[in-house]
């Protein structure tokens, strides 16, 4: 262990100390290396929050990672999966020959931030045809720095450790543009991202409203399943003084609506299954007096069941059809999936506890953390090999976590006093994986 005077001192390096003991990396020694990249962590994420990209827009993002890795001696490969990057370290030490993955995804959203941050994002890109504002409200530019930070720390120490590391900087976690038909994780999988070394196992986090330091997650079902729902009513267009002489899709529309809210709450045991299913847009008619010929609906199915989640499409596509069918419209239903269930190995999950108590601190990890609705495309990374994705509490000092601007907001920013513990956990989940006999 290294003692308190000495890693005191160790906290005013501006660059991580070169490791020259043997055995075991200790979590102190983590620690001060972490406390070593402070500086640069903190430096790349306000460059990458400056300059935010979207999905598989990602070039100057990609262009910063690899740059950086191969500073660092790692083996980078650029372009997998259109736009992501792959670092591979490997340990020079003796030992066992595994090979783990560490995970952070790279694209912003059409997002107008309002942060008021020196460094705020002016950037504007392309979404669906029209110019928009981007801004990093998700946190994907501290996930890239704090990644970036344990490949600098793990580059540091590759004599103390044997296998390999791979790094995977992902695109497009937020979605592709229309008519792609894969996202980002999917993207990487398909390009070969875990089969070259062959990843055993892969972690990774996502920064959230939170006690700042604290990381929570919790075995099986964490994040849920998230599908895309449309629905197009087409009907008859009459005039809106004559209803009877159309067929009225507005109050199909109404009616459709009500039916699914009633769907979900009367059929889903909410004790057991979390379940939400919003239709979140409506675009109908062009004039008040004008009753149209087709109304379109879009909304987002949540679910941590998929014998639940397939159960409760079937009725809800029947129930659409029925209602469109007493009025004498028809309907158009489709379900597309936007990322599975983010299923935590139970084994790994167990394991990680402790490993992550050494990074953020006794008191600090929540192991049984309940569900949450939102979604992350990990969840494929963890269909390939075993995973685990946790949370990481990122609100700013003096700020109710309950009240905090939340992900995708226009106000949702990041503690950087948390940077470094992000950098622990990355390097003591990949260390302590490689360290297994």
């Amino acid at each position: 262990m290294i003692r308190p005077t000495l890693l005191a001192a160790a906290l005013t390096l501006a660059a991580p100390p070169v490791l020259a003991q043997s055995g075991p990396v200790s979590a102190a020694e983590v620690a001060t290396a972490a406390e070593g990249v402070r500086a640069e962590v903190v430096a790349w994420r306000r460059d990458l929050h400056q300059h935010p990209e979207l999905g598989l827009a990602e070039t100057r993002t990609a262009a910063f990672v690899a740059e950086r890795l191969r500073a660092m001696g790692i083996e980078v490969r650029e372009g997998v999966g259109r736009t992501g990057v792959v670092g591979v370290l490997r340990g020079t030490g003796s030992g066992p020959q595994r090979v783990v993955a560490l995970r952070a995804d790279m694209d912003a959203l059409p997002v107008l931030e309002a942060t008021g941050l020196p460094f705020a994002s002016t950037a504007t890109g392309t979404y669906q045809g029209a110019t928009v504002p981007v801004a990093h409200a998700c946190g994907h530019d501290a996930h890239v720095a704090m990644l970036l930070g344990a490949a600098e720390v793990l580059s540091g120490m590759k004599d103390r450790f044997s296998g390999t590391v791979v790094f995977l900087f992902q695109p497009a976690e937020e979605g592709v543009p229309p008519g792609e038909p894969l996202g980002g994780a999917r993207l990487m999988i398909e390009a070969g991202a875990l089969a070259d070394p062959k990843v055993e196992a892969i972690f990774g986090l996502h920064v959230v409203p939170g006690v700042p330091g604290t990381i929570f997650y919790r075995p099986q079902g964490f994040m849920a399943a998230s599908d895309r729902v449309d629905i197009v009513l087409h009907g008859r267009q009459t005039h809106g003084a004559w209803p009877w002489r159309g067929v009225d899709v507005i109050a199909v529309t109404a009616n459709v609506i009500q039916t699914i809210n009633t769907l979900t709450a009367r059929t889903i045991d909410p004790t057991t299954t979390p379940t939400v299913f919003t239709i979140a847009t409506i675009d109908a008619g062009v004039r008040y007096n004008i009753i149209p010929e087709e109304a379109t609906m879009a909304g987002t199915l949540r679910t941590f069941n998929i014998a639940q989640r397939d159960a409760l499409v079937a009725r809800a596509e029947a129930a659409v059809d029925h209602i469109a069918e007493a009025y004498g419209a028809t309907a158009d239903f489709s379900v597309r999936q936007n990322a599975a269930l983010v299923f935590n190995d139970e084994a790994l999950s167990a394991w990680l506890a402790p490993v992550l108590t050494e990074a953020a601190g006794e008191g600090k990890v929540n192991p049984a953390s309940p569900p949450t609705t939102v979604a992350e495309d990990f969840s494929y990374f963890q269909g390939e090999v075993p995973g685990v994705f946790y949370h990481l509490g990122a609100t700013p000092d003096g700020v109710d976590p309950a009240t905090a601007a939340p992900n995708h907001s226009p106000q949702f920013d990041v503690n950087e006093a948390v940077l470094p513990v992000g950098v622990r956990a990355h390097v003591l989940s990949a260390l302590r994986f490689l360290e297994r006999p």
